[in-house]
């Protein structure tokens, strides 16, 4: 489907890929991986056309369709959910501009028997039949099972998209995406804008996928459960097994393990070789093996061992001052967006140098939270801060707040105090900013980089109390074993929301849980807190939640006179789509009969009055679907 070839791309005289080559072909779920910087977005930005290579080719097969999900998107304003996520199909919602322009001028006219009135009806039986061959009659549908899916309530389709945060709209732009039946799917960390339902619903979409996706991603898990195949982007090369991303980690290091013994053996047979050669030189009578084996050596091919980046960040978070025992105490509080109670009667009494982990559904306030805590919130009831307590916070979005206009460099500069700002280079040095990288725009960052950059530039600022909301979204795995590792030797106090068991283990010894707007305690680690849940997985209990608050919401909402109404209306929305499918094929007929034998339809009698008639009981079928499913929409 795609054949890369001898692909090349530098930037600053340095290759981030060097005559790569590899095919991707229908059913390939391929796991794109590597460090941030390592080339993974800019070979996605190749793969879509988007950009072009220094040398080599990208060939497809005719009329490849290519989707592409990028971590930065644009919206144009003023369209609502449902609106924005129509524009996947392009082509149908230009047809029905077509059909219904057709149909207004077929209402308007009476000269039933005249060419041109024929030739109408012809444009409309070709034009309604390319339609329902590109799934005119589903697509509405569609969009909606896929909205929902992606976490999407029926209540939010109408509201405007510029009223949704980048997370929320980031997952139109994938609805869009997935809808539009692309024959290759690029996606670039789609799971950062995810709840564990969402991710779910999206692992068994990807799942049953018949073209190619191409992901990059850091979620391990996600791409265990998705991908069949793992391409890695190092030092310039790339390093292609048909294994998930797990099983490749195990097998990659086989093979290097299996590469140094082989290469250990063969400097073993250089070594006496060369002392062979060595002797023979000293003896007239051995030269000529001496150059024989002297040819030898210079045949043979030397075993190379695969080479791995192990240039990581260097990471520490020092304590400022210490504080007082308490460092953070809320009693009664609440918060209410609008109509909608998100926490409740909230007590919480943090104690300096604990370790605590915030976990839940996404929407059960885990960051509303956090935001009340570092004071970003307004609320009722009182949270208070501790005797000397400096809070620092990193918000699930912080690269977002960086200025893309300016420099790596003037980014830390200006977060920089009289007391630190000699020592912003060797920070960013640490952080792998090093020599011409200070001098990149912080716009053409990858998604990881900015968030390397944002941790640096929070560094700028004294704390004793760190709190952080997903701070492994972007991070390369590397980075993020480098995170838990500088918070394990974090000697002040941590609260941190996450959906990452593997982040998450040996980093606390206190869990809350976010659950009907209020926060229950594990006095333990994530792993004594999913034993007291009984399952194993953050994952499990997202996915029991739900189910169990649909069916208990359900059963609590429905009377059964209720549910009795439900199912009649449910029938009867059955009874009326089967009528509109039977109209709609015998209309369908009697256009094709009309384009074909025109001459002998037109002379049957009430023909026309025929034709007329079931258009309208059509429209009046539609009607009526609309009102019951109005009606209907008050008991779902």
């Amino acid at each position: 489907m795609l054949n890369i070839h001898n692909l090349s791309v530098a930037f600053g005289g340095e290759y981030l890929f060097d005559e790569v080559s590899f095919r991707l072909n229908p059913g390939d779920r391929v796991g794109l991986i590597g460090k941030n910087g390592a080339g993974k977005s800019t070979m996605l930005k190749l793969l879509s056309q988007e950009m072009e290579a220094d040398t080599g080719t990208i060939a497809s097969d005719k009329d490849v369709k290519i989707g592409f999900l990028k971590q930065d998107i644009d919206f144009v304003q003023g369209r609502t959910v449902l609106e924005e996520s129509y524009e996947a199909f392009e082509e149908i919602r230009s047809l029905e501009l077509q059909i219904d322009k057709v149909n207004h001028q077929l209402a308007e006219r009476t000269d039933y028997e005249s060419e041109s009135y024929n030739q109408l009806m012809i444009d409309l039986n070709d034009i309604t039949s390319h339609y329902e061959i590109l799934g005119g009659y589903n697509y509405q549908g569609d969009t909606e099972k896929v909205l929902i899916g992606l976490g999407f309530k029926r209540e939010d389709f109408n509201k405007l998209t510029d009223t949704f945060s980048g997370g929320w709209r980031m997952r139109i732009e994938l609805a869009k995406l997935l809808l539009q039946k692309n024959d290759v799917l690029l996606l670039d960390e789609p799971t950062n804008h995810l709840d564990i339902e969402s991710i779910i619903w999206l692992e068994q979409f990807l799942k049953s996928y018949t073209g190619v996706v191409v992901i990059v991603s850091h979620d391990k898990m996600f791409l265990d459960n998705v991908t069949n195949r793992t391409i890695e982007i190092s030092l310039g090369k790339i390093y292609d097994y048909n294994k998930p991303y797990s099983q490749y980690l195990v097998l990659r290091e086989e093979i290097r393990t299996q590469q140094l013994a082989s290469q250990k053996n063969q400097e073993k047979q250089i070594q006496q070789t060369e002392k062979l050669i060595e002797k023979f030189r000293a003896k007239a009578s051995k030269a000529s093996m001496a150059q024989s084996l002297i040819k030898k050596l210079d045949k043979i091919d030397r075993i190379e061992v695969d080479g791995e980046d192990n240039d990581v960040m260097n990471l520490r978070f020092p304590v400022s001052i210490q504080p007082g025992k308490v460092v953070i105490e809320a009693e009664d509080v609440e918060k209410n967006y609008g109509q909608k109670e998100v926490l409740k009667g909230i007590d919480l009494l943090i104690e300096r140098n604990s370790k605590i982990a915030f976990v839940g559904q996404n929407g059960q306030g885990k960051t509303t939270l956090a935001k009340i805590i570092v004071g970003e919130l307004k609320h009722e009831g009182v949270m208070k801060l501790g005797h000397n307590v400096q809070l620092s916070y990193f918000a699930q979005n912080q690269a977002e707040y960086l200025d893309g206009e300016i420099t790596v460099l003037e980014t830390m500069i200006d977060g920089a105090n009289e007391s630190n700002r000699s020592k912003v280079r060797d920070i960013l040095g640490s952080f792998l900013f090093r020599g011409e990288d200070v001098d990149k725009k912080v716009k053409v960052l990858s998604g990881g980089e900015r968030n390397r950059l944002a941790l640096a530039k929070m560094l700028l600022q004294p704390f004793n109390v760190l709190v952080m909301d997903e701070p492994t979204n972007h991070l390369d795995i590397k980075s993020k074993n480098v995170l838990k590792q500088a918070l394990q030797n974090f000697e002040g106090t941590l609260i941190l929301v996450s959906h990452d068991r593997d982040f998450l283990q040996g980093l606390t010894n206190k869990v809350y849980e976010f659950k009907d707007r209020k926060i229950k305690e594990y006095l333990g680690d994530i792993n004594f807190y999913l034993e007291e849940r009984k399952v194993s997985d953050l994952r499990e209990i997202e996915k029991k939640d739900v189910v169990a608050n649909t069916s208990k919401e359900t059963k609590n909402k429905l009377s059964y006179e209720q549910q009795k109404k439900q199912k009649s209306l449910n029938n009867k929305i059955s009874k009326i789509e089967s009528k509109i499918a039977q109209l709609e094929k015998e209309i369908a007929e009697m256009d094709v009969e009309l384009a074909i034998n025109y001459e002998e339809v037109t002379s049957t009698p009430d023909f026309f009055e025929k034709y007329h008639s079931k258009k309208k009981e059509l429209e009046q079928l539609m009607e009526d679907w609309e009102e019951v499913t109005e009606a209907l929409e008050a008991y779902t």
